[in-house]
């Protein structure tokens, strides 16, 4: 399966009638995903038929209240819902202590089990693992502490070739799963068969790379290098490169820079300044550097080959 990403939100700032703040949903490996919740995100969960129960790890990029508001509103509402399931939140210390206090003096306290991942290191670090995915940090620089998140599928198991599995009748269904783990295969003969002629290379692993707001940051290129897709925020328009500069925000030529320097396979850009009027003009800018270039939309889902 491809990855999907579902854009709840990509505007910056204050929320309006038809623009939404920060907020993604990933489906990557059967795992399901949801990267920073500004204000409305629960809304746009519904708009866009994404079951709330499927949200068992939230990564919260940064303390902008464009990137977070939205969150003690989700977990509240997980309660209504009666959850009982964990719900795990990876983002910067300090995002503990805010929703704990929310929830304390409105007396709201979850029934299920909330365990928060608080992040400081300034290095790029594995924050979550299991048999199918990685997940690791991307150190940015911002005007607070802030973290892009790279999710990486680990490589799957081998396929079988079934044209020369055929041709030995020793090898039975049961031997299939020795085989896809890499093992190779000996006749009653003691001849050895090698793997690699029984089966075919699994497919590529697939990753995301999501970087939330930061300036312009060419030190990211060896975390991100490669990837099968980068978001990168894109505030301005290089006309405001200064203003860029000074708010540590990035421009739609910047973003494209990094996307053709890191030489990955897709670039989606967002987190628009709402002075701009014309989103085409930030794909425009964008192309300049990196020709395969997608904007970010609201309700836009990318199925990421």
């Amino acid at each position: 399966m491809s990855l999907k990403l579902t854009i709840l939100g990509c505007h910056s700032a204050t929320p309006r009638v038809n623009a939404y703040p920060t907020s993604q949903f990933l489906e990557i490996k059967n795992q399901h995903f949801l990267i920073d919740c500004g204000e409305g995100t629960q809304v746009q969960l519904r708009k866009y038929g994404v079951k709330f129960s499927k949200i068992k790890r939230i990564f919260i990029s940064h303390l902008h209240g464009d990137h977070f508001f939205g969150l003690v509103g989700l977990v509240a509402t997980f309660r209504l819902l009666n959850r009982e399931n964990e719900l795990h939140i990876y983002g910067p210390k300090g995002l503990k202590e805010i929703i704990t206090l929310q929830l304390k003096l409105s007396k709201s306290w979850t029934n299920y089990p909330l365990i928060f991942h608080e992040l400081k290191s300034k290095e790029s670090e594995l924050i979550f693992e299991d048999e199918k995915v990685e997940v690791h940090t991307i150190p940015l620089n911002h005007r607070v502490y802030t973290n892009g998140f790279l999710f990486k599928e680990k490589l799957g198991e081998r396929k079988l070739n079934m044209s020369e599995i055929s041709k030995y009748k020793e090898i039975e269904i049961c031997d299939y799963q020795n085989l896809k783990i890499g093992r190779d295969f000996t006749l009653q003969n003691g001849k050895v068969i090698e793997n690699n002629q029984l089966t075919l290379d699994p497919p590529e692993p697939k990753s995301y790379a999501y970087c939330s707001d930061t300036s312009y940051l060419p030190e990211i290129i060896p975390i991100i290098e490669g990837a099968t897709c980068l978001y990168h925020e894109s505030t301005f328009l290089q006309e405001r490169a200064e203003l860029a500069e000074t708010t540590k925000h990035s421009t739609a030529m910047q973003a494209g820079k990094i996307a053709r320097l890191a030489n990955v396979k897709q670039l989606i850009i967002g987190h628009y300044s709402s002075r701009y009027k014309n989103k085409e003009d930030f794909k425009n800018e964008a192309q300049l550097e990196f020709k395969n270039t997608s904007l970010a939309i609201e309700g836009e889902t990318f199925s990421i080959d």
